[in-house]
């Protein structure tokens, strides 16, 4: 398993019917170390700054005059005491307020995980992605739709650790509703903590959760309760209820997460035509004011708390009323979103999401749009970046592991010996030497390189049609179900110390004898 010290000139071409055969062989695949990816581009902005203003005052003119209601008593009690007009649950906030809220956030922070060599700087160029998160239902090619099971989660959990160009672990890859729902939780939180060392996610679903949450990650990370408050390891994302809503628990996590000096993340759900305006610039503009509004709480009750602003806005299907995801739309709104986040100076977080029901093509043309949005404007943190199906009612390791191979992909696409100009790079020699008859091949420029030129796929096939055909005739889905088979049956969780994970089990077993979190049924 690479680690964040590998270097990266192990990484070879793996091509032809031998790279092909390795590649199916003891090693799942030969991918790239782990590393992260910095956005070298200049981000896409559509808009001038007149309409980034615009939309600025839209969102302050909902804020003071319109209203975002709150639904948690906390939250309430903290914005009378800031001084806000609070009107039964509506809070109505002025900019000067606002502005200055989000002058104490940081433009940039460090999650620090289990394992330190996994540490993640969120702003910045950083661009980082995660797995797929809270699907009800699993698919494979062998098992169909079926819903979330304890099995299926940890098979994501293996994926999540496995490879190296998905950074952290978002919610649960997969629901698991084999598990009872008051100690999900526990059995689920415990599975990410010993299968990955990588940064992880705790949902905002009541007091109970969010606490366990903190204490095993800080218990897996062998620290105090001092040194777990002492900078971020872990964080939480909170969606608003669109239009113009905050709900009780999410509110309560987030504020809980903050207090202890951990990372929140507010992610409107803001649907064109549905939950917010058919335009965009009044569905951004909507989806800005709710998350500016717990943005600005926060801030209040937890001065430079660590927090991202998500943008997840994109259209229904007017003829069904279903949401659509990797539109053209989805990708306008992730830019716009971008230079509005870049305004306020807040982190950006986007998704990788799409609305097919099976890993085929429409999948892989949405999900890279919405991929590539992410890229175009300046997100730092990509959630759902491998594995999500059906408008996020489906996870699927096929999907995953096709996933893994665009982000890859973009990670190559960053990497600033794409486009040097050394003259090694423009290779006036190596040209004279071949001339107008000769060939690139088996020059000495060309075999100094070959094995770390260019892109190594790992679930492509770039032979021809006849070798394609001789070897099965596999398709991509079916050769990346191959993969997610290889990669479960090589898989090693990282070390943990014995005694660490004694006291985190022990943890486990005394939260689940306590009952967990209170459920009504």
């Amino acid at each position: 398993m690479a680690v964040a010290a590998e270097d990266e000139g192990r990484r070879k071409r793996a091509g032809g019917r031998a790279g092909h055969a390795r590649r199916a062989g003891t090693h799942a695949i030969e991918q790239m170390s782990w590393r992260i990816p910095q956005n070298h581009d200049r981000p896409t902005e559509p808009m001038g700054p007149d309409g980034v203003l615009a939309i600025h005052n839209g969102a302050m003119r909902i804020l003071r005059d319109i209203g975002i209601r709150f639904l948690n008593d906390e939250a309430l009690a903290i914005f009378r005491q800031a001084g806000c007009k609070v009107e039964g649950n509506t809070v109505f906030m002025d900019e000067a307020f606002v502005m200055e809220m989000l002058g104490r956030c940081p433009e940039q922070f460090t999650l620090t995980p289990r394992n330190p060599a996994r540490a993640l700087p969120i702003g910045g160029k950083a661009l980082l992605f995660g797995n797929v998160s809270s699907p009800p239902n699993y698919w494979d090619l062998e098992t169909g739709k079926v819903p979330g099971f304890m099995e299926g989660f940890r098979s994501f959990m293996k994926l999540t650790q496995y490879f190296n160009c998905i950074h952290f672990a978002g919610g649960y890859p997969v629901e698991p509703v084999d598990v009872h729902a008051s100690v999900r939780h526990l059995d689920c939180l415990y599975e990410k903590l010993v299968l990955t060392d990588k940064v992880v996610h705790a949902y905002s679903l009541g007091a109970e959760r969010i606490e366990d949450a903190m204490q095993m990650v800080r218990i897996a990370g062998g620290m105090t309760e001092e040194e777990f408050r002492a900078r971020p390891h872990m964080y939480t994302n909170i969606n608003s209820v669109s239009p113009l809503k905050h709900d009780h628990p999410m509110i309560d996590g987030a504020l809980r997460c903050a207090r202890a000096g951990q990372a929140v993340i507010v992610t409107p759900f803001t649907l064109a035509g549905a939950m917010a305006p058919v335009t965009l610039s009044g569905a951004v503009t909507l989806s800005i004011a709710e998350a500016l509004s717990a943005i600005a709480l926060i801030q209040y009750a937890a001065p430079g708390a660590p927090c991202v602003i998500g943008t997840f806005t994109s259209n229904v299907d007017m003829k069904s009323g279903a949401p659509a995801f990797g539109t053209p739309e989805y990708m306008r709104a992730t830019q716009m979103t971008g230079q509005m986040a870049r305004f306020y100076k807040l982190p950006l977080r986007s998704s990788g999401v799409c609305a097919a029901n099976v890993p085929d093509g429409q999948a892989m043309w949405e999900t890279s749009n919405s991929l590539w949005a992410a890229v175009q404007s300046g997100t730092h943190m990509v959630y759902h970046a491998a594995g999500w199906l059906e408008g996020g009612l489906i996870a699927s390791p096929e999907k995953f592991v096709m996933d893994c191979e665009v982000l890859q992909m973009i990670q190559r696409y960053m990497e600033p010996a794409t486009w040097a100009t050394t003259p090694e790079d423009i290779a006036i020699e190596a040209i004279a030497e071949v001339g107008p008859e000769g060939h690139y091949f088996g020059c000495q420029h060309t075999q100094e390189r070959y094995t770390t030129a260019f892109y190594a796929p790992i679930a492509s096939d770039w032979r021809n049609f006849e070798a394609w055909q001789q070897d099965g005739a596999l398709q991509t889905p079916e050769r990346a179900h191959r993969i997610f088979k290889a990669i479960l049956a090589e898989f090693e969780p990282p070390p943990m110390d014995a005694g660490v994970h004694e006291e985190l089990k022990e943890f486990v077993a005394r939260r689940k004898a306590e009952g967990g979190a209170p459920t009504d049924f």
